[in-house]
């Protein structure tokens, strides 16, 4: 299923936009004019990757400053280990859709427990 994220007309170059689902996904529109889309949480800890910087094609996160490659959800930069997943966006009539990835997310221990109805 694609999911309508925004007007790629309302997401500038260098910005994010987070989409709020469960769990959360981050649509990137690079400096080159890419658009990608990631799990927004680090995989370190419970940061919105929306939040963190963009330079080219990777995200560094605000929070420890882990860095995540928006083509394969690689990390670049300790201390996070696991990558995020990556999403399939389709820009059509000028609008960005996501197609949610059905790998399963690489999420931190507080954030997996809380989404699984534990205790934080």
């Amino acid at each position: 299923m694609m999911i309508p994220a925004c007007r790629l007309e309302d997401l500038p170059r260098g910005e994010a936009f987070r989409l709020d689902i469960d769990p959360p996904v981050s649509v990137f529109h690079t400096d080159e004019g890419e658009v990608f889309a990631i799990d927004d949480t680090c995989t370190h800890q419970d940061a919105s990757l929306a939040d963190g910087w963009l330079e080219g094609c990777e995200v560094e996160c605000p929070l420890h400053a882990s860095k995540f490659d928006l083509r394969t959800g690689a990390v670049d930069a300790p201390p996070a280990k696991l990558p995020v997943r990556t999403h399939e966006v389709v820009v059509e009539d000028g609008m960005i859709f996501v197609k949610v990835s059905a790998e399963a997310p690489n999420l931190p221990p507080c954030v997996a427990s809380r989404l699984a109805g534990g205790a934080t």
